[in-house]
């Protein structure tokens, strides 16, 4: 009996030893280089399954955001305003616009078969964001159910039910304002349930010093899907009607779900085509960090923790500037410079084209810099401060440089640029203080986030009503002290450090 409750103790002080840091270890595990020697000679770099993966959900991105954004370039073929889109542009001293954006010169080239509707700008801000209403209820729970019935299933059936519901746009538009609403209301649930349970699949899939880079690769497929929306929106609603580009990227957006159903599975162990010496690889790589059982959530410890309050408070400030530059660039080149919609959707589109190529070289970047002994933390402050402080910069100083349309581009593109490193900074940064609970975490900071962006729309359409004149003045400085506000805020209290609530604790009853 005493020898049994000797061993019983050695088995808890061996427990506590694994909990603890070791002595002239470094305090942070992922500030740790991954060992050389446990590397197999023969492990697959970029053309491997992990790698795959994240090229995979590239492409489901991609179409998430296609669907999400095309409304911010149809709006200017959709909105039959020309008293609207006057009143925001004072340049063009009373010039009719038509719904290209443009001088009413050429109103034959309006395509017969597109309706057009008479919505003003405190309308067409609660269309915009009338997605983000369903958008902002799924991102936790979906995160959360992720982690429990897995990422395939979750995300998959994310992206399935968004593509039917872009399939459905032009007709419930048809059905009137009330239809619209509730269909991107409905859509936004889809939508959200994407964004939010993407992050748990990295939980079994990512490397620690490949983490930034398979994420970025991922992410990175957000801004393209903007690039793609804005580019080909323009000329599809221009030539053959706005309606078909919904028809277009719902589609599509089918097609990839296909594709994700058939090459994703939730960890490797699961992966009929993954080679073993992958497979052993990162299993033994992450054999410290994936809870081998499940684990209850550590709901106050999460609620009392200031390095998870940063990331959430520095997410909303930088998903302010993000939806500022989306939602309103077509509306600012189209209602300040007068360019119709076929350049308005180039202009537009070419700032997110940069983006795409600097979010997955940042996320190279970042693990280059891990190499090289940086700190995970300070690797992951470096990175978010270049994406926010620069990048809200940038778009205050629009109206002041108010030159012409190649001044805002530029303005915008650098903007669009510098914002994509977030995706190696504060975007992962869950994945870093709790991989256990990346999922749930990732889809909190989200949810979180998207109180900014419902906010936006609602707030930019009263400003631009309200004062067109200094209206996008007001809008530029108010989304700069939001997002300088969130980015101090994690400089401070921001860690990278696995979180003791969020560590794997093995009880021993004696």
């Amino acid at each position: 009996m005493v020898k049994t409750i000797h061993q019983k103790r050695r088995n808890v002080m061996a427990t506590m030893t694994e909990l603890s840091p070791i002595e002239g270890e470094s305090k942070y595990p992922q500030d740790k280089q991954v060992d050389k020697k446990l590397i197999p000679s023969k492990v697959p770099g970029l053309c491997s399954t992990r790698y795959g993966l994240a090229l995979t959900l590239h492409f489901c991105n991609l179409s998430l955001v296609t669907q999400n954004t095309i409304i911010s370039i149809t709006m200017v073929a959709m909105v039959n305003s020309t008293g609207h889109q006057s009143q925001l542009n004072s340049s063009t001293e009373g010039l009719p616009i038509d719904s290209f954006g443009g001088p009413n010169n050429t109103p034959k080239s309006l395509p017969a078969r597109a309706p057009t509707y008479d919505w003003n700008p405190q309308i067409q801000g609660i269309i915009f964001s009338s997605i983000n209403y369903g958008m902002i209820l799924t991102p936790a729970l979906s995160g959360y159910l992720a982690g429990k019935v897995g990422t395939k299933r979750v995300f998959g059936f994310s992206l399935l039910v968004s593509s039917l519901l872009t399939l459905c746009t032009p007709l419930a538009t048809d059905f009137g304002l009330t239809s619209l609403i509730i269909t991107r209301v409905v859509h936004g649930l889809s939508q959200g349930s994407g964004f939010g349970g993407q992050f748990a699949i990295w939980e079994k899939w990512s490397l620690p010093h490949e983490r930034s880079r398979l994420c970025s690769i991922a992410l990175s497929g957000m801004p393209l899907g903007s690039f793609t929306a804005l580019l080909i929106s323009g000329f599809i609603s221009q030539t053959i009607g706005w309606p078909f580009a919904f028809y277009v990227f719902g589609g599509s957006g089918c097609v990839f779900c296909l594709l994700w159903f058939v090459l994703v599975y939730d960890d490797p162990a699961s992966h009929p085509w993954i080679s073993t010496s992958e497979k052993e690889y990162i299993i033994s790589s992450l054999d410290q960090q994936v809870s081998s059982f499940k684990q209850p959530l550590p709901i106050k410890a999460i609620l009392r923790s200031l390095p998870f309050w940063s990331i959430c408070i520095c997410s909303f400030g930088y998903y302010w500037l993000l939806t500022t530059i989306i939602a309103y660039t077509p509306t600012y080149i189209s209602s300040v410079h007068n360019v119709n919609i076929r350049d308005n959707g180039v202009l537009s589109a070419f700032p997110f084209l940069c983006a795409w190529a600097t979010g997955i070289l940042g996320g190279c970047l970042a693990d280059f810099l891990l190499s090289k002994n940086f700190r995970l933390i300070t690797v992951r402050k470096i990175a978010t401060v270049i994406g926010n402080l620069p990048a809200s910069a940038f778009i205050v100083a629009l109206p002041y440089l108010n030159s012409n349309h190649i001044t805002t581009v530029t303005l915008v593109t650098l903007s669009c640029v510098l914002g994509q490193f977030c995706q190696a900074g504060v975007q992962i940064n869950t994945l870093d203080i709790a991989p256990r609970y990346s999922g749930f975490l990732t889809g909190v900071s989200r949810q979180f986030s998207h109180i900014a962006i419902i906010l936006v729309p609602i707030i930019t359409g009263f400003l631009l009503n309200q004062d067109p004149e200094f209206g996008w003045k007001n809008t530029f400085l108010l989304m700069f002290a939001i997002n300088l506000s969130g980015l101090i805020f994690y400089i401070i209290f921001g860690e990278a450090d696995i979180q003791d609530w969020a560590k794997e604790r093995k009880l021993t009853r004696l």
